[in-house]
């Protein structure tokens, strides 16, 4: 307001000598002033230190939580460390090799060459020490970090030794292997150790001596230690330090600590929420005292002229309402609502932050009983406020009914006032407990599916294993496992394999009853626990709903899509008692649905058993056959049909087994395919085919067959080319077959890896042409420079005139797109003779000659004659 604007001077109103505004009286109004400014600091002063007070609390409280957490996901880790390390040795133990090998004698061949059990524990698994102590205790078999070695096993277990072995041997007979925490050379040490039993392995005898131990020994070192607490969300997880002992997040290993102790940091939100929170607070605190001072400085003046008297005071008491809005603000811009209750339990105050928290009304509950709207679990609100000597730091989770009528949580804080009556806050945690409620639930359910998972499935089938099942009552379970899902992924995505597996698990859980268990295990693996089942034909009908209600189709995107599934099948207590053996029965029962054509089911049988045991025994044979070159290569020429004359030969792989003799190759190749060592027997074969190929005539090639595993693993020109670079070999000499199942699965995949082996300069046949879904689209868009008519067309040849009229008609197709046409199994003149007469290009079998070693076939190279093409 300019000058010209103020209003003129009014006369000073006469006041009475008791009115504070009175000139006489205005050195008492400056004290009253002062002590009431005084006051007033003091209660918003206070009001902030209860403020950071609370802020410390929750801050606290939060840590401490934090903290716990922490701790039982250490506990955690560690324990998974125990059942992983305790897995891996029942596998090694329990084993009918382990018993023969390093039991009734030490084979260091079979266990450290062979690495069967050796120097891949350390590269795979990590285990520094693996040992074996015999009966007498003596270490007969020691590895250390992969080298095999003459360490006693005593200079690493050290006085914990005796005690380990006891501990191991009394759990032979139930296949038990035990756990303990050492110290080896200062470093904390997780060591597993099981005696060696022959499993359920029948060809062998056990002797009488007390059985030998394995033992496998993992340092706790830090960069462990740092993965395993990565996984399961532990910071800096390491091993203590002596100055680290006596503080918090400290787990002991072993026996009151014998072994060390780990240390870990937890996460601090609490003192991210005071470093963001307490700087508020005191700009708070510190606006409040610039606002007091001001209101004295006015205060002051307004004692020297009664003539400003009415606007000082004006003016203090917009100071103190802007004041307590002010303090109004900051307690309404906490999360938490304050209330205040008499004693008789009712509500004399409720914050604003009340209806916007819960949505009622303020004056609906104003006087009402704190009962009524709060309960907890352990009785009313009321009864916790009673209990003696009740800590007022201690809070309770209540739950209430907000204006919509959903259930929410909150957290309770009370303190009790001067005179009577309670006052307190509330803050709402329902999405943390909701968070907490679901981690529980996903730490035992699949996040795909919501089935159960291995951990719940462990548990279930733990639980009713102790109802000790009778045959009459026996618990089934049925290992399944999804049939052609993994084209499903290849082709569709993974999208549409997660809805599949969706559906596939609501299908299954409709086939089951209600006290039944579907889990989901693995990838495209399911477990299902029945109980009070009759007898394996209520089991058998089972199993024929679950295939046909998995073999409906399932719409994606308006496409159908079809899977199928094997079953294996076991059962206690008639195959086995313990929840690993169940598990590993229906397992080896699933093997054998799958390999009897997939889409059926199987009960467990004693001898899948024995079978599975040949077939490891066979594939680690073949795994040192490779090595140690027991295998051998045969080659079976081939003919030009025009005039009888060698243009190259097959190169045929066989395994000279030192016991079992030659094993043809339908036998190993399938292991080696589904094993891995498919590459290194098919690198094998093709070195050993193009070195020997380098020897012969310049106008003969030779021709090797690739396997669909390996083709599909890539890097198939890449080995091709060092194997020809090595050799010398022209890479026009080489011809590569593959059948169609290459393409069908990943056909640009194929048609990309087969321009690459073009570009090497090495020629591609398609073998077993006519015999699949064999396509004209194939042989026009992928470079195949031949194609070879599968055998059993001219078995029927002189018989049937549909294979004759085919073998013309692939015959003509290959002439059309300029391919060389191979016949494969001529086995008689009249063969020859047809194939002949209708202009086949080129021709083997063994009319024309078997398959020779490499000697034979250098000497037949070496007479030069021709077939008699006349035949």
């Amino acid at each position: 307001m300019t000058e010209r604007d103020e209003p003129l001077p009014t006369p000073m109103p006469t006041l009475p000598p008791s009115d504070p505004l009175n000139p006489r009286n205005h050195r008492s109004s400056v004290a009253l002033a002062r002590a009431s400014l005084f006051k007033f600091v003091v209660l918003l002063t206070g009001v902030f230190v209860l403020g950071g007070c609370m802020l410390a609390y929750l801050a606290r409280d939060l840590d401490r939580v934090e903290e716990v957490e922490s701790e039982f996901y250490t506990l955690k880790a560690v324990r998974s460390l125990e059942k992983s390390l305790s897995a891996t040795i029942k596998d090694y133990a329990f084993w009918g090799d382990s018993y023969k090998n390093l039991h009734l004698h030490v084979d260091t061949d079979w266990a450290f060459v062979r690495q069967n059990i050796g120097p891949t524990l350390y590269s795979d698994f990590g285990f520094e020490g693996l040992f074996v102590v015999n009966d007498a205790d003596a270490t007969v078999y020691a590895v250390t970090e992969g080298n095999l070695t003459t360490v006693d096993a005593a200079q690493w277990l050290g006085p914990s030794m005796s005690q380990i072995l006891a501990r191991a041997r009394e759990g032979a007979e139930k296949e038990t292997p035990t756990t303990a925490y050492i110290q080896v050379n200062g470093v904390p040490a997780l060591v597993a150790a099981a005696a060696i039993t022959p499993g359920t392995d029948p060809t062998v005898v056990p002797d009488d001596r007390a059985p030998s131990v394995l033992i496998f020994v993992t340092l706790l070192t830090d960069a462990k230690l740092a993965a395993l607490g990565k996984d399961y969300g532990v910071g800096a997880l390491h091993v203590a330090t002596p100055d680290e002992l006596g503080h918090a997040s400290v787990l002991a290993l072993g026996q009151d600590g014998e072994a060390g102790a780990l240390h870990w940091i937890p996460p601090k939100p609490g003192e991210r929420l005071l470093m963001l929170g307490l700087p508020w607070v005191c700009v708070a605190g510190l606006l409040v005292c610039l606002m007091a001072w001001a209101i004295l400085r006015r205060t002051t003046a307004s004692a020297k002229s009664l003539d400003d008297s009415y606007a000082s005071l004006q003016r203090s008491q917009i100071a103190l309402a802007t004041s307590e809005a002010r303090f109004r603000d900051v307690v309404e811009a906490s999360s938490d609502w304050v209330w205040e209750i008499d004693d008789q339990g009712r509500f004399t105050y409720l914050s604003e932050r009340f209806e916007a928290v819960t949505g009622l009304s303020r004056d609906g509950w104003a006087g009402a009983s704190m009962d009524d709207l709060l309960g907890t679990e352990m009785g009313t609100v009321s009864q916790w406020l009673a209990i003696p000597d009740r800590k007022p730091e201690i809070s309770i989770q209540c739950r209430y009914a907000d204006a919509r009528g959903q259930a929410r949580i909150t957290r309770l804080s009370a303190r009790q006032m001067k005179g009577a009556g309670f006052r307190g806050t509330a803050t709402d945690v329902t999405e943390e407990v909701e968070a907490r409620r679901r981690i529980e639930f996903l730490s035992q359910h699949d996040a795909l599916t919501g089935l159960p998972n291995r951990v719940r499935l462990q548990e279930f089938l733990d639980g009713k294993l102790k109802a000790t099942p009778t045959a009459q009552h026996p618990l089934v379970m049925l290992s399944l496992d999804l049939d052609r899902f993994k084209p499903v992924n290849d082709l569709l995505g993974h999208a549409a394999g997660d809805t599949v597996l969706n559906e596939v698990s609501r299908r299954l859980s409709d086939c089951v009853r209600h006290g039944d268990l579907v889990a989901r295990v693995g990838g495209d693996e399911f477990v299902l626990i029945l109980t009070d089942v009759e007898g394996p034909e209520e089991v058998e009908a089972l199993c024929q709903r679950l295939i046909g209600s998995i073999e409906h189709p399932v719409l994606l995107n308006e496409q159908e899509v079809f899977v199928s599934a094997s079953i294996g099948i076991a059962m206690a207590p008639t195959d086995a008692r313990e929840a690993a053996e169940l598990l590993r029965y229906a397992d080896i029962a699933l093997y054998e649905a799958k390999a009897s054509g997939r889409s059926t089911w199987r009960f467990y049988a004693g001898d899948m058993n024995a079978r599975i045991i040949e077939r490891r025994r066979l594939e680690s044979d073949l795994r040192f056959a490779i090595k140690h070159g027991e295998l051998r290569l045969h080659f079976q020429p081939r003919y030009r049909i025009a005039d009888g004359h060698m243009v190259g030969a097959e190169a045929l792989v066989r395994w000279q087994h030192p016991v079992r003799g030659l094993i043809a190759p339908d036998t190993f190749i399938p292991i080696a395919e589904e094993t891995g060592l498919i590459i290194p027997l098919s690198d094998w074969v093709i070195a050993t085919a193009c070195s020997q190929a380098a020897t012969w005539p310049a106008h003969l090639f030779v021709s090797i067959n690739l396997s669909p595993a390996e083709f599909k693993r890539g890097q198939v020109s890449l080995r091709v080319q060092k194997i020809l670079e090595a050799s010398g070999l022209e890479p026009s000499r080489v011809e590569l077959e593959i059948t169609e199942g290459v393409m069908l699965e990943d056909a640009a995949g194929a048609l990309e890896v087969m321009r690459s082996l073009k570009r090497l300069g090495v020629r591609i046949a398609m073998d077993d042409f006519g015999t699949g879904y064999s396509s004209l689209s194939y042989l026009r868009t992928f470079p195949f420079d031949g194609l070879k008519i599968d055998r059993s067309f001219l078995t029927r040849l002189g018989e049937s005139e549909d294979d004759q009229s085919i073998v013309k008609a692939i015959i003509g197709l290959g002439r059309a797109l300029s391919l060389t046409v191979t016949a494969e199994g001529i086995e008689t003149a009249e063969h020859l003779a047809l194939l002949k007469a209708v202009a086949c290009d080129e021709g083997q079998g063994y009319y024309l000659s078997k398959p020779l070693n490499m000697s034979d076939f250098t000497s037949l190279l070496g007479q030069g004659s021709p077939v008699d093409s006349d035949c």
